[in-house]
C-alpha cells in the first residue's frame, strides 16, 4: 500500500510542477478583457486578497501552525510587500499599457534573477549548461512577446527603424513589467528565509491577505469607477484569476520554492507565456507567427537543459572520459 502510494505521488508530481504556470498562463488570458472594466490596482487586490483568505481557511482546517514571533511576522509582512502588492501592483498597471504577451516576456525574465541570487545565497550550481538554457529561454520568449518590427530590425540592423521601435517600445508599460519581475524574483528568494520562521503555506496566505489590503488601500484612495463597469464574464474571469491563478498557484509556487532548487522551479516560468499564447490562441482566436513557434520551441529546449543540466553533464563527462580512453588505447598500441 505504501509503495502505491509513493508510486501514485510521483506520477501525479510533474502536473503539480507545471500547474502554477498553467494557471498563471491561463489568468492571464481570462484578465484581457477584464482590465478594461475595472482599475489595475483594484483588480490586483482582487485577485490578492480573497485569494488569501481562501489559503488561511484551507491552512485553519489543516490546522496548520500560524505565525507565533515578531520575526515571522516581519519576514511575512516584507513578503508581503514585494511579492504581493508590488509584483501585482506593477503587473496591473503594466498590463493596461502593454499587451499580454509581451507583458510576458518581461515577467518570464526573473529566472535569470532567481538564478542569479540563488547562486549568491544558497550556493547553487547552475553551471555552463544551466546559463546556456537561460539564454536560450530568454531568448525563447523574446521571440514569443517581443514585437516582430523590433525583431526582424534588430536581425537585419536597420539602425533607424530599430531607434524609432526601441523608442516606442521603452514609453510602454514594459518596465513596469520588468519592476513586477524583479520583485517575483525577490518573492521567490525571499520564501526560503520566510519558511525557518513559519510555514509556507500559511506565509503564503498571510503576504497574500496584507499585499491585498494594502493595494485596496491605494486603490480607495487613487483610484474611482473600480466596479461599476464589471459584467457577468468579468466577475468569472476575476473568480478564476483568484482561485486558480492566484490561491492554488501561489500555494504550490511557493510551497515548492522552500523546498527543491530555486533555478530549476522558476525556470518553469518560462511556460507561462506558452501556456498564454496557447489558450489565446483557442479562446481568443490569437495566431501565433512562424517567430512565436520557434520561440515556443526554444522556451521547451531551455527548460530541458536548465532541469536536466546535472545530468547532461554528467553524460558528457562520462562520454569524454570514453573518448579520452579510447585516443589514449590507441596512443598506446600506435607506441607499442
Amino acid at each position: 500500500m505504501q509503495l502505491n502510494s509513493k508510486t501514485s505521488e510521483f506520477s501525479w508530481y510533474p502536473l503539480l510542477l507545471i500547474s502554477p504556470f498553467f494557471f498563471w498562463g491561463t489568468a492571464m488570458v481570462a484578465m484581457k478583457g477584464t482590465i478594461e472594466h475595472t482599475t489595475p490596482l483594484f483588480m490586483a487586490s482582487v485577485r490578492l486578497l480573497p485569494a488569501g483568505l481562501l489559503v488561511l481557511a484551507v491552512t485553519g482546517w489543516q490546522k496548520r501552525p500560524q505565525p507565533q514571533n515578531r520575526k515571522a511576522w516581519l519576514w511575512i509582512a516584507l513578503f508581503a510587500l514585494i511579492d504581493g502588492a508590488m509584483f501585482q501592483g506593477f503587473l496591473s498597471e503594466g498590463l493596461v499599457r502593454t499587451d499580454a504577451g509581451l507583458g510576458s516576456v518581461m515577467i518570464d525574465s526573473q529566472p535569470l534573477a532567481v538564478a542569479l541570487l540563488s547562486s549568491f545565497l544558497f550556493g547553487e550550481v547552475i553551471g555552463g549548461v544551466g546559463f546556456l538554457g537561460l539564454g536560450i529561454g530568454i531568448l525563447g520568449i523574446s521571440l514569443i512577446g517581443l514585437p516582430e518590427s523590433l525583431i526582424v530590425n534588430l536581425w537585419e540592423g536597420n539602425s533607424e527603424s530599430l531607434s524609432a521601435t526601441w523608442l516606442d517600445f521603452c514609453q510602454g508599460g514594459q518596465w513596469l513589467m520588468l519592476l513586477a519581475a524583479l520583485s517575483m524574483a525577490l518573492g521567490t528568494v525571499i520564501i526560503r528565509f520566510v519558511s525557518r520562521h513559519v510555514d509556507t503555506i500559511v506565509a503564503t496566505g498571510w503576504h497574500m491577505v496584507l499585499g491585498g489590503l494594502l493595494l485596496l488601500v491605494l486603490s480607495g484612495n487613487l483610484e474611482s469607477q473600480q466596479w461599476q463597469a464589471l459584467n457577468f464574464h468579468d466577475w468569472l474571469a476575476l473568480a478564476y484569476s483568484t482561485v486558480f491563478g492566484s490561491a492554488i498557484s501561489y500555494g504550490v509556487f511557493f510551497y515548492l520554492a522552500a523546498k527543491g532548487n530555486l533555478t530549476s522551479l522558476s525556470s518553469l516560468t518560462f511556460l507561462t507565456p506558452v501556456f498564454a499564447l496557447t489558450f489565446g490562441n483557442l479562446f481568443l482566436a490569437e495566431v501565433l507567427t512562424p517567430i512565436q513557434w520557434l520561440g515556443v520551441c526554444l522556451t521547451l529546449v531551455s527548460i530541458y537543459l536548465i532541469n536536466q543540466r546535472e545530468k547532461l553533464v554528467e553524460i558528457f563527462s562520462n562520454l569524454g572520459n570514453k573518448v579520452t580512453e579510447a585516443f589514449s588505447e590507441k596512443i598506446q598500441k600506435v607506441k607499442s
